[in-house]
């Protein structure tokens, strides 16, 4: 069976069990149960700040812990840059390799010239001897995983599996092998944030024609970050998003928006625009929106999007900036005509 259907099989064996895994909320990191076939470091478990941690396509992540607030969320990266679609890691020791291979040979599955194919390669020297178990504690068996949302590229990963030793580099035609690069890419694909409901103020309904002051409290946004490892390896990333500003869409055009662009700026002390203070009801607000006409029966819908600005280190390199990420949130506006007094 060619390399590039060995993939195809361990898409259609896998596909539930590790799509479900690898795109899991950070707050479901807990589970212990790895994708099928798991073997270096496979687990799961939680430190004692809270802090969640799991081996999921070969690789450990260990996200930031997260003040949810209501609800958290991925970043939707601006672009059309997208995660890896595949990546080979090192994942089974010698006696691991030879007890995840021989059953799939034993199940007539795969087919008899194929499974024949295989024991000629790992078995009998054809370049392997006995699965490398003389190396055993020299090396690793590598093998390839896929990104269950099947970005382009996801199918390229079709090299059998391949030993290498301890120390020593993938073969040259690796191109996918994990780098500290590729770690921070996956870890980009795991990062959550909190939710980005507003506080407006006046208190109660928008007022046609008045400024309603928006902002988002300091305590609220802070950097949040996700590290991707290989212990085996001993290399890591950490992405890191951090907040740097805030757009407000009123949900019409009969509304202006302060600043004109309708991005806020991210504050010194880490807070997004400025708390309403009595007496500012007249005062145009550094954030916020100014709504010319009322609502009739169906509020306004105000999307407030934070921009999170995405940057990585790894070991043995300073890292660089990923494309940034935005997550937003829906709140419903209700504003009305400022009632008259006649005398």
């Amino acid at each position: 069976m060619p390399a590039v259907s060995r993939v195809a099989r361990a898409v259609a064996l896998t596909s539930l069990a590790s799509a479900a895994w690898l795109l899991i909320p950070a707050s479901a990191y807990a589970d212990k149960t790895p994708p099928p076939g798991g073997g270096i470091g496979s687990s799961g478990d939680s430190t004692p700040d809270g802090t969640i941690s799991a081996t999921a396509g070969g690789v450990r992540y260990e996200p930031s812990k997260i003040d949810t607030g209501d609800s958290v969320g991925p970043v939707t990266v601006v672009g059309n840059w997208t995660p890896p679609g595949c990546w080979y890691v090192p994942t089974y020791t010698a006696e691991q390799f030879k007890a995840h291979v021989e059953p799939i040979w034993s199940a007539d599955s795969t087919g008899s010239q194929w499974d024949n194919q295989q024991r000629d390669t790992y078995v009998n020297g054809h370049p392997y001897t006995n699965f490398n178990l003389d190396k055993a504690d020299k090396g690793y068996w590598w093998d390839s995983y896929v990104n269950p949302s099947y970005p382009p590229g996801w199918d390229t990963c079709n090299k059998p599996y391949f030993w290498v030793d301890k120390g020593a580099p993938p073969p040259a035609d690796v191109r996918e092998a994990v780098t500290p690069e590729v770690l921070a890419k996956l870890a980009y694909a795991r990062i959550r944030v909190p939710s980005t409901k507003v506080t407006l103020k006046p208190d109660g309904a928008t007022k046609v024609n008045l400024p309603t002051w928006a902002w988002l409290d300091k305590t609220d946004f802070h950097p949040v970050s996700v590290t991707a490892s290989v212990p085996v390896l001993n290399i890591s990333a950490t992405t890191t998003a951090t907040p740097v500003s805030l757009k407000l869409e009123p949900g019409t055009g009969d509304a202006t928006v302060f600043p004109a662009t309708g991005e806020c700026p991210i504050n010194a002390d880490g807070s997004i625009g400025t708390p309403y203070e009595a007496g500012n009801a007249d005062k145009t607000p550094p954030c916020g929106v100014t709504y010319l006409r009322a609502t009739s029966t169906t509020p306004y819908t105000l999307k407030a999007t934070v921009t999170w600005k995405i940057h990585w280190t790894g070991t043995g390199t300073p890292g660089g900036d990923l494309p940034d990420g935005t997550f937003g949130q829906d709140q419903q506006v209700t504003v009305q005509e400022i009632q008259a007094v006649n005398r």
